[in-house]
């Protein structure tokens, strides 16, 4: 499926034709030059660390203007955009896109091909990132962040039961120690889960899963989530936690109670992101220099990783002032500049070079929205866990071509699964029913 036609790659999306309006404000179309030969460009963003970057990119280039706009985070954005390009007219030159998201927009050939552009960039990005930016061996897109997973843990609690969280390698020797924790008293728990879609995604990754696959020429899809053996793998080791209470699937993650739990210690730890520091800093402060951060724990405790978040800047085909647009991404995401602006202000890295920079991996504290270091992990210097976690994310994963629509179905068919109404085999299969259903009605062929 090439989605040559406009409307058919609207379908695809889901889009809803409510933010029409959002999104025609403040396109690109029209003259290419302010006053006096200025170029403006369109910059869609949720980021707050490019607010810097762009102050810094127009001193640089002073004859170009960034109005940088956020529309909406993740799903939001993306149906302003969605809209915009059924409209013809008033999508960005430039949108933040995440890894997840990115093949739907380069399959439906509304992303500028910057191979040509980026000969060599392979090195100066981490594997999982760069791979995260390509589709069909083409680059759509330059790595803004990354989002290693880690093992974030509540040493206090650890040590109170008995628990010696560095020595924890594989997913049974975390059964044994949520067995544990769960003994301190019915409201301790070694983690929450009450249902989220890019957590299953990136513990199924972990697990060597590839359940999803598309063709190089977008037309054919495989879901095989029922049979692919990292899937089975993980899926079994989590019904495993669940059917046994050793995870609080009550508390909805981000939520006040959610940071409440890791503050007092009864949600003792978290597989996530390596970007958690500053989030652990600013909403559960008064946790500081009761955690740690170990690397990921394995089905076999091999040392591999998967990434769980993390976005790219993309150049949209459409836009006028792509020479000017692909600037503003090269700076942001390229340049020294640009990426010690936002590592600065609390981004994690998707480069190599500042991974491996002293002043990153000799960090023992962690910037808050004030502006103060936190010595939150008591010493720890704990982006040298996390520039290792980056190292370690294995290639080959791939999302699938309407992962937004996929993500948004999960809790639907899985739900009901954290609830104890149902095996997680069951709401996985009434979910890859639903995938293979949609897929056929967007014109892909089922493999």
């Amino acid at each position: 499926m090439k989605f040559t036609a406009l409307k058919r790659a609207v379908a695809m999306w889901g889009a809803v034709a409510m933010l029409v309006g959002v999104a025609a404000c403040g396109g690109s179309s029209g003259s290419s030059s302010g006053s006096g030969g200025t170029t403006e460009i369109n910059v869609w963003a949720w980021e707050p660390t490019l607010k810097t970057v762009v102050k810094k990119f127009e001193a640089k280039y002073p004859n170009i203007k960034v109005n940088l706009q956020n529309v909406g985070t993740g799903s939001k954005q993306y149906t302003a955009l969605n809209n915009a390009i059924a409209a013809g007219k008033g999508a960005p030159d430039v949108a933040q896109i995440e890894y997840y998201a990115l093949p739907q927009y380069a399959i439906g050939n509304h992303l500028l091909d910057l191979t040509s552009k980026t000969s060599g960039f392979g090195s100066f990005y981490t594997p999982g990132t760069w791979a995260s930016v390509q589709w069909s061996g083409k680059v759509y897109g330059l790595p803004m962040d990354s989002g290693p997973m880690a093992f974030f843990y509540d040493k206090e609690v650890f040590d109170k039961a008995g628990v010696d969280a560095t020595k924890i390698k594989t997913w049974d020797d975390y059964y044994q120690a949520a067995k544990k924790i769960h003994a301190l008293g019915s409201s301790y728990y070694i983690t929450s889960d009450s249902g989220d879609a890019g957590f299953f995604d990136s513990m199924s990754w972990l697990a060597g899963a590839k359940p999803f696959k598309t063709a190089s020429d977008g037309k054919t899809v495989s879901i095989k989530l029922t049979s692919d053996a990292g899937t089975q793998k993980f899926t079994e080791f989590w019904q495993k936690m669940l059917s046994e209470g050793l995870i609080d699937t009550k508390t909805s993650g981000w939520s006040e109670d959610w940071f409440k739990g890791m503050t007092d210690g009864t949600i003792a730890s978290l597989f996530t992101g390596a970007w958690m520091p500053a989030n652990l800093a600013n909403s559960a402060p008064d946790a500081a220099g009761k955690w740690r951060v170990a690397l990921m724990p394995t089905a076999d405790g091999s040392q591999t990783n998967a990434e769980n978040g993390g976005s790219s800047l993309a150049v949209l085909s459409s836009s006028k002032k792509s020479d000017a647009a692909y600037k503003f991404i090269e700076f942001a995401n390229h340049d020294s500049a640009g990426i010690n602006a936002r590592v600065e202000g609390g981004a994690f890295p998707a480069d190599t070079k500042t991974m491996k920079s002293a002043s990153f991996l000799n960090a023992t504290t962690v910037k808050n929205s004030d502006g103060k270091d936190v010595d939150y992990f008591a010493g720890q210097q704990y982006n040298k866990v996390l520039a290792q976690a980056a190292q370690d994310v294995s290639t080959g994963y791939q999302f699938l071509p309407f992962e937004v629509y996929a993500r948004g179905k999960f809790g639907d068919f899985i739900g009901a699964s954290y609830t104890g109404k149902q095996m997680l085999t069951d709401g996985i299969s009434g979910w890859q029913k639903d995938l293979k259903g949609y897929a056929t009605s967007q014109g892909f062929t089922v493999d």
